[in-house]
């Protein structure tokens, strides 16, 4: 990012931390600016999304020049005569054979809304709360994963494990302007907001898009503060008997499993639920849970499971395991890519099949994932073999004719299942959060 872009960045996230009241003004010219709309620009080559509904791509872009099409767009900006396109409709397949629907700009529009978001995030990053993770500067899955993960390990056993109904597609148009206006006195960036939010219809905001995930922790930021409230007005002394995470639509709270603290279960529900009522966001009823782990109870977050776990020397532990769902997802899209390739050389299946293990891997590289991996592993070499073997019309696996080691060698076969090893500094000796090995620490 050019330091010039970084230093305003900087001064607007320390002006909105500073004065929590200040709405900004004036900074519409910043977002039109040549060197917001090239870092954009960046941005969302590097994501490398597919072309929007006018079927322009990032090579025709810059094989007619990439300075005059920015040019073009910072002229409509100027001139108030921009006007997105509409976004166009692709599904996805979600766990359980259900469909996503995503709306994806076309790539002049994904330039407007991520230079609109490199101006604006700064403000708005001042007043997010810690609880709060998904798809936010320098944060990761895995922090949020570990935060729930300590929380149970230190008696917050009951956990609310809370499905919004719909999110993405039911946020109101009316209560994020008004949320956004807040911290924006800009005419020209509400306008442009609004625009952007129109495309989609009437209510909701379009998963897929740049601007998406900020504006959706906007919405839900008043859900977060009402959180860290309770947490700090139950906190006695070093203990604390509620903790949360949430990324974007996904949150769960994590309350203390003795019986002394069952009230603050109900309390915490009926907030929630006031605070939603205010957005005008339902909760899934049959989807959202109470469990208790101790209760041998089981949530998931993030496409993990946790359940408890107790080990041979009798100390209790949080294990965390891929969710069953993710890794059959995982079997399934590798099962088509052998299946569209038999007749192809393995080294072309290998070069598909490589990028896909390794993110799938890097992801679920904590907790107590290496049974899974295991799994995989075999699955994955057997697969291989068997690709192989077909290809000389032989039948078998060729163990015999082929070592392992030839296989992730020679081959190029994905091969790193390690595993993170992660113990957090902040727990008591007599306890872990074990990633890695289902082993604990002494006291």
């Amino acid at each position: 990012m050019p330091i010039k872009l970084q230093d305003l960045r900087r001064k607007i996230y320390t002006k909105a931390k500073a004065e929590p009241e200040w709405r900004f003004w004036g900074i519409y010219v910043h977002v039109c600016k040549m060197e917001t709309l090239k870092e954009a620009y960046k941005l969302i080559k590097k994501s490398n999304g597919a072309p929007g509904i006018d079927e322009v791509t990032f090579e025709s872009i810059e094989a007619k020049g990439l300075e005059k099409y920015l040019h073009q767009i910072r002229h409509e900006l100027i001139t108030k005569t921009y006007s997105p396109n509409r976004n166009r409709r692709k599904e996805i397949p979600k766990a359980g054979g259900k469909l996503r629907a995503l709306n994806i700009p076309c790539i002049r529009d994904r330039i407007v809304q991520s230079a609109l978001k490199l101006i604006i995030e700064p403000i708005f990053e001042s007043d997010f709360q810690d609880g709060s993770y998904g798809y936010r500067p320098k944060r990761k899955a895995h922090e949020a994963i570990n935060k729930v993960a300590k929380a149970a390990i230190k008696g917050n056993t009951k956990c609310i494990d809370v499905d919004l109904e719909s999110y993405f597609d039911n946020v109101r148009h009316h209560v994020l302007m008004e949320k956004i206006s807040k911290r924006v006195n800009d005419k020209e960036i509400m306008h442009l907001i609004k625009l952007i939010l129109k495309v989609g219809g009437k209510r909701g905001i379009a998963q897929g898009s740049p601007i998406s995930p900020l504006l959706s922790n906007i919405y839900l930021n008043e859900v977060d503060k009402m959180l860290e409230k309770a947490k700090e007005v139950t906190t006695t002394g070093k203990y604390r008997h509620i903790e949360y995470a949430r990324w974007a639509d996904d949150l769960v709270i994590l309350i203390d499993g003795h019986q002394k603290w069952e009230w603050l279960e109900k309390s915490v529900h009926k907030r929630l639920q006031e605070e939603l009522a205010k957005l005008e966001v339902e909760v899934n009823k049959e989807k959202t849970k109470v469990v208790n782990l101790k209760e041998k109870g089981t949530f998931s977050f993030l496409g993990f499971d946790f359940r408890e776990k107790s080990t041979k020397q009798g100390k209790w532990m949080v294990q965390i395991t891929p969710k069953m769902k993710t890794r059959t997802s995982l079997l399934q899209k590798l099962k088509e890519v052998f299946r569209s390739y038999k007749s192809q050389p393995i080294g072309k299946v290998i070069q598909i099949i490589n990028p896909i293990l390794r993110g799938w891997t890097n992801y679920f590289r904590i907790g107590n994932s290496g049974r899974s991996f295991n799994y995989i592993k075999q699955w994955v070499e057997k697969k291989t073999r068997r690709n192989l073997m077909q290809a000389r019309k032989a039948k078998g696996f060729g163990w015999k004719r082929w070592s392992s080691k030839w296989i992730y060698e020679t081959l190029g076969l994905y091969s790193d299942y390690r595993i993170k090893y992660y113990v957090p500094k902040a727990l008591p000796a007599q306890y872990v959060i074990n990633f890695g090995k289902e082993t604990t620490r002494k006291a």
